[in-house]
């Protein structure tokens, strides 16, 4: 589980007097349990690795906007700062499919379901969001789709 390997990571980054990754080990902590605080009595929630994934996602996805944001506004400091916890955040995200995995899978969801036009597109997202969560980015998969369908 994921939550397991970023207990044994901090610890890890303890023992070492690595600073930078501890921090941002704990703030992915902090993530993970606002994330359970609000999903606390909720009819059914994801399994455990789906929701510690998209807590990452997220993270990371936050992050990027940020780096683009620093280095606009001449802020080389601030955007290395972030783009260093980018890299510790995504050493704890499944695997993920390059540009050519992402079209296969689109294609073979497209067959499978029969879409036209991008009136279809919903429904192969939902497929592909469904198979494929931690493991795609949303952003390109749509991308993906919508080329693939218009």
């Amino acid at each position: 589980m994921i939550r397991d390997d970023l207990k044994q990571a901090l610890v890890g980054a303890m023992k070492a007097g690595d600073q930078p990754r501890r921090d941002t080990i704990r703030l992915i902590q902090a993530a993970i349990k606002n994330r359970d605080i609000e999903l606390r009595g909720s009819a059914n929630p994801p399994e455990d690795d789906v929701l510690v994934t998209e807590v990452l996602q997220k993270m990371v996805k936050q992050r990027r906007e940020s780096i683009e944001m620093y280095e606009k506004g001449g802020r080389a400091e601030l955007a290395a700062a972030e783009a260093a916890e980018v890299a510790v955040i995504e050493d704890f995200l499944p695997k993920q499919m390059s540009d050519a995995e992402i079209a296969a899978t689109v294609d073979a969801i497209v067959a499978e379901t029969g879409a036209a036009g991008l009136k279809d597109m919903g429904r192969v997202m939902a497929l592909l969001k469904e198979r494929h969560a931690g493991q795609v980015d949303m952003s390109k998969a749509s991308q993906a789709v919508k080329a693939r369908l218009s």
